[in-house]
């Protein structure tokens, strides 16, 4: 019994991986609940839940190998479990952990050619930042790197290999991620080398409070939404555009709409031309054009996850709608009974 275990373990191995095309080319990624169960949904253009894979707890965001209908869906930090998902079976084929003393923090992507994942980690007892690194061959740990930072969060691959880092500023207790510096919090963004080696970096001295948290790509430009931990009373921006090499600029919408999103961008989405920041906290949705003016706001509560899909925003929230959005509004794709949780990946 144990041999034929082990040889039809050895058979799933070596099978061939089905591509993303292969079990219906999902548009996005998105964790969910429903009831007291988690999952993993793929979802069509549509919004349609074409798979739903169970997780043990409650997911944040997940990654998409770039070839293979292969995930990994990582816990809401921070966390100490990223399963890798085989989503044209269901089965996991490997539960990652991360080293003894350190967390995931929510975030991964792969590498260009798909051979390695990167994840976003920290030191337990001191939130300092580290970028692990896996062999996705059998997602055995390589090693890691310093992020240049304290909290890191999301992290986002670009075009030609370079790995942007968001790290967020805030030192968190290891235990009930209660935030122990925000006096004095220092978030940066961070932009690192194929191999590691740290290219460039920003930070907010002005609004050392306003922590960086989520990235989007547009072209040579990294977009990044931020999370105001200063006084409530005080209006800052959440959105800020920044091209390596340049000073990034802060995105401010009108007067009337400063406080709109209640000091807190949830998920951030690009195109060429326009940036899209949602906020939970303020049921709604900003869009801006590439330059960083305000374009449009629109309403919905707990409206959070946010994607870019062939030129096109789609957006879920938290009572199980996926919507459409653009600058005239929000159109209804679809509704049902999962409570979509923060992020919505785009496969494309």
């Amino acid at each position: 019994m144990q041999r034929r275990t082990f040889l039809a373990t050895l058979a799933a191995g070596l099978a061939p991986r089905l591509t993303w095309a292969a079990i219906g080319a999902p548009a996005f990624l998105a964790a969910g609940k429903r009831g007291e169960d988690f999952f993993l949904h793929g979802l069509s253009a549509s919004g349609a839940s074409l798979f739903q894979i169970a997780l043990p707890g409650r997911g944040h965001a997940a990654a998409a190998h770039p070839t293979r209908a292969e995930a990994v869906a990582f816990a809401r930090r921070p966390g100490t479990f990223a399963l890798v998902i085989d989503c044209a079976t269901g089965a996991t084929r490997h539960r990652l952990t991360p080293p003894e003393g350190m967390q995931f923090n929510g975030h991964g992507a792969f590498s260009r050619d798909g051979t390695l994942l990167m994840t976003s980690e920290v030191v337990a007892e001191t939130s300092e930042g580290r970028i692990g690194l896996w062999d996705t061959a059998n997602y055995s740990r390589l090693t890691d790197w310093p992020s240049h930072g304290t909290g890191p969060h999301e992290i986002k691959r670009l075009a030609d290999g370079r790995l942007a880092v968001a790290n967020g500023g805030i030192r968190t207790d290891p235990v009930d991620r209660a935030k122990l510096n925000i006096a004095e919090m220092r978030p940066n963004l961070t932009l690192l080398s194929e191999d590691g080696a740290l290219l460039d970096q920003i930070d907010l001295p002005d609004l050392h409070q306003n922590s960086i948290r989520h990235l989007a790509l547009q072209g040579d430009t990294i977009a990044f939404a931020m999370q105001w931990e200063g006084d409530p009373a005080e209006p800052v921006p959440q959105l800020g555009l920044w091209t390596p090499g340049a000073a990034p600029r802060l995105c401010t919408p009108p007067e009337a709409e400063a406080f709109t999103m209640q000091g807190y961008a949830g998920s951030i989405a690009a195109t060429p031309d326009r940036v899209l920041i949602t906020s939970p906290k303020g049921g709604a949705v900003m869009f801006f054009d590439a330059s960083g003016a305000h374009v449009a706001t629109h309403h919905r509560p707990d409206l959070c996850g946010a994607a870019a899909s062939g030129g096109a925003f789609t957006v879920t929230d938290g009572q199980g709608a996926v919507w459409l959005a653009d600058d005239n509004g929000l159109v209804p794709l679809a509704d049902g009974a999962t409570q979509w949780d923060n992020h919505l990946v785009a496969l494309t």
